[in-house]
């Protein structure tokens, strides 16, 4: 693909994000893309079960993006997220930069970048700003986020299979 669909293909991503919608996000990706931030590392349809879990559980999210930029091969954005903590109830206002990597048309890489303990002082409040620079806290804000989307993958598989769930 061009550098120019490549910006399409990021900017549809992200439209899909500000209306909720985890499917058209998930078909962004080729089926093996890995994406990464500070509190997933994801392979496969995980990635895509990430973003429907997410878009499922946001009702207040608005998701912005600017910058875009790509070639044939890789991309940029930097991307902001509004949305309320469903842990908490607190607001979040999440700056995010992304890089890509594409092959076949689609997102074969994603890596977002952004400031975890920032991110936790807004969705945990006094503790996450005190003790969201520490390894225990990151470690358990993705041992929760792995439990979770395990959680759904596994509840939608299920459904999918036509089974409970």
């Amino acid at each position: 693909m061009t550098g120019s669909g490549n910006r399409e293909l990021i900017k549809r991503l992200y439209a899909a994000l500000d209306r909720k919608d985890g499917e058209a996000m998930a078909s962004c990706y080729t089926p093996d893309a890995t994406f990464r931030d500070p509190v997933f590392t994801l392979a496969g349809s995980d990635v895509g079960d990430m973003w429907r879990m997410l878009t499922s559980r946001a009702a207040d999210l608005r998701a912005e993006a600017s910058d875009v930029e790509a070639d044939a091969l890789t991309g940029s954005a930097n991307w902001v997220a509004h949305y309320t903590y469903s842990g908490t109830g607190r607001k979040v206002v999440n700056r995010i930069h992304a890089q890509f990597r594409f092959a076949d048309g689609a997102i074969a890489e994603h890596v977002d970048t952004f400031d975890l303990w920032k991110w936790a002082a807004q969705a945990i409040g006094a503790p996450g700003l005190l003790l969201g620079w520490t390894p225990m806290v990151r470690n358990k804000i993705r041992r929760q986020a792995a439990a979770t989307l395990a959680k759904y993958s596994a509840e939608r598989r299920a459904r999918l299979d036509g089974g409970p769930g």
